[in-house]
């Protein structure tokens, strides 16, 4: 299975817990996510991702001066976003532990 298939799903939920925890611009998201191992993440799958979380309210965008250069759309999650991200950690937890058992048992059954 291709890390994208797994990605796909989840990739929402890790961009909203970046954004929740630092004021972040498009392209540092993007440099963020490979400092997380997201090593194959391109701009073309993290901006339309960004355009869709703004559209559904979840995050915002304002443009704010940079001392490194032009003016830069910084990130921001709103009382929406935090919501869903609550809601993302919960089936991820439920998630993982579902696999989990499936896994151990699964190893359990081999030995």
């Amino acid at each position: 299975m291709k890390d994208t298939q797994l990605l796909k799903g989840v990739l929402d939920g890790c961009v909203l817990h970046i954004i929740a925890n630092q004021r972040i611009y498009g392209y540092e998201l993007v440099q963020k996510l490979r400092e997380y191992g997201f090593s194959t993440i391109v701009g073309g799958t993290v901006y339309p991702l960004l355009q869709k979380l703004e559209k559904l309210g979840l995050i915002e965008g304002k443009i704010e001066t940079s001392t490194d250069g032009p003016d830069r759309k910084y990130l921001y999650i709103t009382p929406e976003g935090q919501a869903y991200l609550q809601t993302f950690d919960d089936q991820w937890a439920a998630m993982v532990l579902k696999v989990s058992k499936v896994i151990n048992d699964g190893n359990n059954q081999n030995n």
